[in-house]
């Protein structure tokens, strides 16, 4: 085990901070896949963040509560349908409809509020040609004021967990066993990701995006109307959110809570910068590396509380070395 020259303060003594290799080693293969598992929910949340920059330039913070409000929906949606405690007894089918409902749920919800969102606190300061950062300031005021809204009409800390189905192993890579849940979630989020990148690159709507991320005012010009434009990319951004709600319950039944949106919202932005602000295929990357990254931080140095530093320890660190971001392309000039 190595000694690194960190102290840490523990029960009135001062102890060394040490990196067991060896217990990293040995959980390399369930780590890793794990992390990949997080990380593709992060990469879905990070792809609202960095959409919105892209068109606007402007760092959404208030979307980790539009992933919240989606993961009360999922919740809801799926405690109306039986899940709670034990999985229900039902086939595969019931339950993948059963699932698909609570996604289309969540999805709706996050959609709706991130339009709201747009619609209240970003359109009037637009309108009035706000300095960029009174922007961001609402964008942080706009976080409070859902968190504690959700928290004042629901008057509850954290929901009783929804267990969706119970993850059965589907097969053995090199002696790691992948479960349903993993697969499901990890290839569910890629084929989303996918799916928008192609859709920002091909599509009618997805060509006005990447124009007014580029040039606003000539877009314009060329018959562009970005208003529909913005209200597009919150659209987008929000439903996506929704659909990592789905994923996050499934893989954190306990974990809605009314400021649960903080961590996560702050995990998906570092994904964002880290592949790079503004590129879409740069948020699944930065998703995947980030959550393998605070995966492996609690075996490499035994406690959990330090995967926060490190991520944002290597976040600082690549930055350093390549300011733009591991992909750095920007939406305006993101090849169709």
């Amino acid at each position: 085990m190595l000694s690194a020259l960190l102290p840490m303060a523990e029960s009135g003594s001062t102890q060394w901070l040490s990196f067991d290799w060896n217990a990293l080693i040995s959980n390399l293969g369930p780590a890793t896949i794990d992390g990949l598992t997080f990380g593709a929910i992060y990469a879905l949340v990070a792809l609202g963040y960095t959409l919105v920059y892209g068109v606007l330039n402007l760092i959404n913070f208030a979307h980790s509560e539009v992933f919240i409000v989606g993961a009360y929906g999922v919740i809801f949606t799926l405690s109306a349908l039986g899940f709670n405690g034990s999985p229900p007894n039902l086939g595969i089918g019931p339950i993948i409809l059963n699932l698909l409902l609570a996604m289309i749920v969540g999805m709706i919800a996050s959609c709706t509020t991130a339009v709201a969102v747009e619609r209240l606190a970003y359109k009037p300061l637009r309108k009035r040609n706000a300095p960029r950062l009174v922007f961001l300031i609402t964008a942080i005021g706009v976080s409070f004021v859902i968190q504690y809204a959700i928290f004042a009409f629901h008057s509850k800390n954290a929901e009783p967990a929804v267990t969706m189905f119970t993850p059965k192993p589907i097969f053995d890579l090199g002696g790691t066993i992948i479960d349903s849940q993993q697969l499901t979630i990890i290839i569910a989020a890629v084929v989303m990701m996918i799916a928008v990148d192609r859709f920002i690159a091909k599509s009618k709507t997805g060509r006005g995006i990447r124009a007014v991320a580029q040039d606003p005012a000539t877009s314009t010009l060329m018959g562009v109307n970005s208003e529909r434009i913005i209200l597009a990319t919150f659209a987008i951004g929000g439903l996506l959110a929704g659909a990592a709600a789905l994923f996050y319950v499934m893989k954190v039944p306990s974990g809605v809570i009314y400021n649960g949106g903080f961590l996560l919202g702050l995990q998906a932005f570092a994904a964002a910068v880290l592949g790079g602000i503004g590129n879409i295929r740069g948020a699944l990357v930065g998703g995947l590396v980030i959550g393998v990254i605070s995966n492996y931080a609690p075996f490499l140095l035994g406690d959990s509380n330090w995967s926060q530093v490190v991520v944002f320890a290597v976040l600082v660190l690549v930055l350093v070395v390549r300011p733009q971001g591991l992909l750095g392309q920007t939406l305006g000039r993101s090849k169709a």
